[in-house]
């Protein structure tokens, strides 16, 4: 019999690191995070994405719900060509 794995919504993991970045900032203010955010959790999705794909850009487009010519310029910006 195998224990069934639990898994931790992503919600979860996001809180509690903008809890952390909270307690790491010091009581210094916090400037423009929800660009922060979006920046650090969109370009690691899209890399895991592209690996999970192989780099097939129209599978990748729809596992994350977005046009081919979006995902693209994300390319693009992230810098994210091999």
């Amino acid at each position: 019999m195998t224990a069934e794995k639990t898994i931790q919504p992503i919600c979860h993991l996001v809180k509690q690191t903008i809890e952390n970045y909270f307690i790491q900032l010091e009581g210094q203010p916090a400037v423009d995070l929800h660009s922060m955010v979006i920046r650090e959790v969109e370009k690691p999705l899209l890399e895991v994405v592209l690996e999970h794909t192989k780099s097939n850009q129209s599978s990748a487009a729809k596992i994350l719900g977005l046009s081919r010519g979006t995902l693209r310029k994300k390319i693009i910006d992230y810098d994210l060509e091999h």
